[in-house]
This record gives C-alpha cells, structure tokens and sequence, in this order.
C-alpha cells in the first residue's frame, strides 16, 4: 500500500474504485488505512490528494487510535444526541431475545438479555436506527425552514447510509442525508441542510457555491469547522 510522510506521521492508504462518485472522499477508521475513494486516478494524483487533506489526517488519526480502556457499554456510559452526551443505563433483561435501545429525553436506556454491559458493535446499530427514526421524524420540518428561508427547493428528502459523508445532493436535487447527523447540534444540522440546498444550484464547491453558503448561512465557518473536528468521512 501507498505511503506518505507528513511530518512525524506515515499515513498509509488504500484507493477504492467509485466511479459513481464526481468527487474523491477519505474516510479515516480505527486501525485500518486510510481510504481513499471516488473516480479512478493514478497514484500521484491520489497522493497528491492525501497530502492535501494530510492535516486532516493526522488529526483524525489521533482522535480515532485514541488508547480505549473499556471497549463494552455500561451504566454511566454516554452516547451522543443532538450535539449533548447523554448517560446511558444499561438493564438486564432476560425475557428480550434482542438487546433494545430507547431515549427518555434525559438519559438513553439499553435494554439487554445478556447483561448489564453491552459491546459497543452491538450497540451501534441500535444507536443508528434511533438517528434514522429521529431524522425521518425531524428533517422534513427543517427543511422545508430552509426552502422557504433560502428559496431554494429540493425535490424531496432520504436518509441513508453513506460510507464517508454526512449528506449528499443527488443528481434530482434530492438531499440525502446520513442517520449520524442526528448526533450533531442543531445549528450545525441547519447549515448541513443549507450546504446541500445551495447545491441544487451550484454542483461543485466553486467560489460561487461558497457565496451561495454564506448569503443564507453567515455563520456557515463555525459549523463547517464543527464538522472538520467530527469523527467521521470528509470530501476533498
């Protein structure tokens, strides 16, 4: 695999064949190569694309091979919800075949037949679909804020998974947005919304779409930055 030196940090990645992308993405995990995915390119404009986002990088790399003392869920745990970090309780509960996950506006209660401690990789995906239920349940509202706040109109709204994007424009001006924006504060959420809106009439992140941004979102930087500081995937 490819190697960068970027300071005192070696970044190694992987490129991933996405020819349905129209723009390259890294995605930064625990323990794996970096991953580089989009249109096919040869290896120097892939590294060229690294050492681009190589600060980046090194920061997301920090955050995510973080030393984990504990790596099971239990009482007293926090998990995140709109931008708060809740305490979680776990309970034992014999008589469920599945472990279950519920929000009670103040603390998030797991429900467990085996415990009173759950693996984190059994808890994600409860954690995921109570984002998807909470996004299907909100996002409507607040974009329909924003059409008419902005002007702009979509033509219609999804949520899905992305690999390494927290939303997406498609090709019919359908905003797409992934269950984890959920976790994110309001405000941050509501400049996501916009940045998609404004691309239904600007596709690429031209100095016009940048414009677009800031005439409907004046304090579009804080939340962009908000978003550079989050775990998770990151255009180029």
């Amino acid at each position: 695999m490819p190697v960068l030196a970027y300071g005192r940090t070696t970044i190694e990645w992987r490129f991933e064949l996405a020819a349905h992308l129209k723009r390259h993405y890294v995605t930064v995990e625990r323990g794996c190569p970096v991953l580089l995915r989009g249109p096919r390119i040869a290896a120097p404009a892939q590294e060229a694309l690294i050492r681009r986002r190589a600060r980046w990088i090194r920061e997301k790399l920090a955050l995510v091979n973080q030393p984990q003392s504990d790596e099971r869920i239990v009482t007293g745990s926090r998990l995140r919800y709109g931008g708060r970090s809740y305490v979680v309780e776990v309970i034992e509960t014999p008589a469920l075949t599945q472990p279950r996950l519920r929000f009670t506006a103040s603390r998030f209660v797991i429900e467990h037949p085996d415990g009173r401690s759950i693996e984190q990789e059994q808890c994600m995906p409860l954690l995921e679909q109570f984002y998807r239920q909470r996004a299907q349940d909100r996002l409507p509202a607040r974009l329909r804020h924003w059409q008419r706040a902005t002007g702009l109109q979509s033509q219609g709204l999804r949520v899905r998974r992305f690999e390494s994007r927290w939303a997406s424009c498609s090709a019919g001006n359908v905003l797409e947005f992934h269950p984890r924006v959920m976790e994110l504060p309001a405000a941050t959420l509501d400049y996501i919304i916009v940045h998609e809106l404004c691309h239904t009439v600007e596709r690429s992140h031209t100095r016009a779409f940048w414009q677009e941004v800031a005439r409907h979102f004046p304090d579009w930087r804080a939340q962009h930055e908000i978003l550079q500081k989050a775990v998770f995937g990151d255009a180029v």
